[in-house]
């Protein structure tokens, strides 16, 4: 049993999933969420009422509160598992000091505005040391790490030994640590994929079949390597697990909530009523916007992360863009 102890701060269905995982190496796991009755109902029932309500919870090594502040101080490494959109609401609660602290990333997305990935955010404002950040990223889904069907989840920080660390958290019969040293290149491609997998969504859902989701995402994850390449250039294999497969099981997979909210949209749905309907948060949404923000800078080519702001943000026909980028791709 490991014998530092981990805070994971959010309520979903990935926070839920790794608190799961970290009960399967430490012996309490502290868990903050903002929702004081969604706890009661996780000590009462032993289920998240809301995310993965089939999973059961040892309750018994949980330490949960609504006090993040109670949380955080507690603990010498914390788990940020927040949508990116609530995330600097969130961590703007916090009154200590952080930059000491080991913070690992299990969000995939840019902080709204700011445009900024996780790590850089949390070393701009909270003076937290990329040595000490660390990135869990991909392929996998909370669905399939609660069901304990095998999933490689990629482990990343610049300080090898901080990774195999955390590593071992995570590392069990039914989870195998993949190291990397690769912050930026994981966070980012962590991010675009969501946006390829709401463009793989919004194909699907105006018919397109397999034929030209294989091109589609083929192209796509040639879009991430020159826009990876491009913000931070290292030698890196884009065909490995972090990059490639994490972008396959979110472009393909019906556990995708991106994939889901893009084939809404297909269908015609408006951005706020797939929103409304889904219930949950879809990354892709806030990301492209990010994205192509962050693109002014750099100019890289990136028809299809384009094509689905165009749609998702100026009101494009999904049709027409759609038709559009068909003749963009190769």
């Amino acid at each position: 049993m490991a014998t530092k102890r981990i805070a994971v701060l959010g309520g979903g269905s990935w926070a839920t999933a790794l608190v799961k995982v970290f009960l399967e190496n430490v012996e309490e796991v502290c868990w903050y969420m903002r929702d004081g009755e969604k706890i009661k109902h996780i000590l009462k029932h032993q289920r998240n009422p809301y995310y993965l309500s089939s999973l059961e919870l040892d309750t018994d090594r949980l330490h949960l509160s609504d006090d993040i502040n109670a949380i955080v101080e507690d603990c010498e490494i914390l788990l940020l598992a927040i949508p990116s959109y609530f995330l600097k609401d969130a961590l703007g609660k916090i009154k200590s000091d952080i930059s000491g602290k080991i913070v690992v990333s299990a969000v995939k997305g840019i902080i709204p505005d700011d445009n900024l990935i996780i790590g850089e955010y949390l070393n701009k404002e909270f003076n937290v040391p990329y040595e000490s950040f660390v990135v869990l990223s991909g392929p996998s889904h909370a669905e399939e790490v609660a069901l304990e069907r095998l999933s490689y989840i990629t482990v990343a920080c610049p300080e090898e030994k901080l990774a195999r660390e955390i590593g071992a958290f995570i590392d069990c019969h039914y989870i195998i640590p993949v190291i990397s040293d690769d912050i930026f290149g994981t966070e980012y491609a962590a991010v675009l994929k969501n946006i390829m997998a709401v463009a793989a969504g919004i194909s699907h859902g105006l018919g397109y079949g397999d034929n030209f989701q294989a091109v589609l995402i083929s192209n796509a994850i040639q879009e991430i390597k020159r826009f990876v390449d491009t913000v931070h250039p290292i030698s890196r294999d884009i065909k490995s697990s972090a990059y490639l497969g994490d972008l396959l099981v979110t472009a393909y997979s019906q556990f995708s909530r991106n994939r889901t909210f893009g084939t809404m949209i297909g269908k015609g749905y408006s951005v706020k009523s797939a929103q409304l309907e889904m219930k949950m948060v879809a990354e892709g949404y806030y990301a492209t916007k990010c994205v192509v923000e962050t693109n002014k800078r750099y100019g890289v080519d990136m028809p299809i992360t384009d094509a689905v702001y165009r749609i998702l943000y100026e009101n494009f026909a999904p049709m027409i863009e759609i038709q559009l980028l068909t003749k963009q791709l190769k």
